[in-house]
């Protein structure tokens, strides 16, 4: 349960740091409604998290490094495990 709950609040942190990160670009680049902008990056950013978690969890075990990693971008560890098995 503390797993799933620290999951949840790293993609809600996830989600909100990339949604207001994208709010600049589109003022500037325009023609976007900047809500649709963020609502887009803050989607992407989850899916991205939740299919290096899908891919780190194919074993049914999913350790605090392998979402560590899955946040932090680096999906390397990720790959190097499915190709270790």
């Amino acid at each position: 349960m503390k797993k799933a709950q620290d999951i949840a609040q790293r993609l809600i942190a996830l989600f909100m740091a990339n949604a207001l990160a994208i709010i600049t670009g589109s003022a500037i680049v325009g023609g976007i409604p900047v809500w649709k902008a963020a609502a887009l990056a803050g989607f992407t950013a989850v899916a991205q998290v939740a299919e290096r978690l899908a891919k780190a969890s194919v074993d049914g075990n999913l350790t605090a490094q392998e979402i560590s990693d899955a946040f932090g971008g680096n999906g390397k560890k990720i790959a190097k495990k499915r190709v270790a098995k």
